[in-house]
């Protein structure tokens, strides 16, 4: 059985990137552990979730330590940073934000967390973070940074932006042919999609891990992250069948063993 780190930016990351990969990993009886970065005190919370004085970041731990139990996690971590906000944000120059850690600093924390563990493998975002957040740029190059100081083999977690922009374009047409507004985050998602520095295209991707037996977990991870996640958003209301084809596969790379053109997918993350 292998020891898996996965490395996120922020409470939700988790659930919404690898949550099938992490559920498959814990059933079949490998240790998954999860590292965030930070408590996500940038995000925008839902209308009306927040008690009266509860901190955002309070909230959001809790949060990813609930989904953290639904997924099969063994050990759960927070590297201690403040969430840095998006990249045209102020909070990118807090002293406290994870951007403004150096590299060496942010290693080193990441080696004592896990000096105990005899790790395996790790999983980081691919090199633009999947989407350009400064968090998920910093947790590539911090991780794989720690990757290579520690021999460790490394997977980076990506969207596969042809699959996103097929099922984004039918849930249009669908709803579009039926007369319904577009939902506001299934309009973020094909405004997204169509730019060439989302995800990855799926030639350059290396692993397809299968999650369709884990979507009820993943989706459950999904749904206690309510500070982020509305109840009518489209990441907990799609159909069953829709949900299948948008979530029912989790994306990743081997940087260090690219993938042929005649070569399918790999199946395994454990697999080079």
């Amino acid at each position: 059985m292998a020891t898996v780190v996965f490395f996120h930016a922020h409470p939700d990351d988790e659930a919404l990137a690898t949550g099938g990969t992490m559920a498959l990993m814990a059933e079949a009886g490998h240790r998954v552990i999860l590292v965030v970065a930070t408590r996500g005190e940038e995000g925008e919370p839902v209308e009306g979730v927040l008690e009266t004085g509860e901190k955002l970041e309070d909230r959001r731990s809790s949060e990813v330590e609930k989904s953290a139990e639904i997924l099969g996690v063994a050990r759960i971590e927070f590297l201690g940073y403040r969430d840095s906000g998006m990249a045209e944000s102020d909070t990118t120059s807090h002293p406290n934000c994870f951007w403004q850690a150096t590299k060496e600093e942010a290693v080193n924390r990441l080696s004592n967390l896990l000096k105990s563990e005899e790790v395996d493998l790790i999983v980081v975002y691919d090199p633009n973070g999947g989407y350009g957040h400064p968090d998920h740029i910093q947790v590539h190059q911090v991780g794989t940074q720690w990757a290579q100081e520690n021999s460790v083999r490394l997977r980076w977690v990506t969207l596969n932006r042809d699959a996103i922009r097929k099922v984004v374009e039918q849930a249009i047409n669908e709803a579009t042919g039926a007369g319904e507004e577009l939902d506001e985050d299934l309009a973020k998602r094909e405004e997204r999609s169509s730019e060439e520095s989302f995800g990855m295209a799926e030639k350059d991707i290396t692993h397809a891990i299968d999650v369709k037996t884990a979507l009820d977990r993943k989706r459950a991870a999904v749904a206690v992250h309510a500070s982020q996640i509305a109840p009518d958003s489209f990441f907990v209301t799609l159909g069953e069948d829709q949900y299948k084809k948008a979530f029912g596969r989790e994306w990743f790379v081997d940087p260090e063993t690219p993938r042929t053109t005649e070569e399918p997918l790999r199946s395994d993350l454990l697999l080079n």
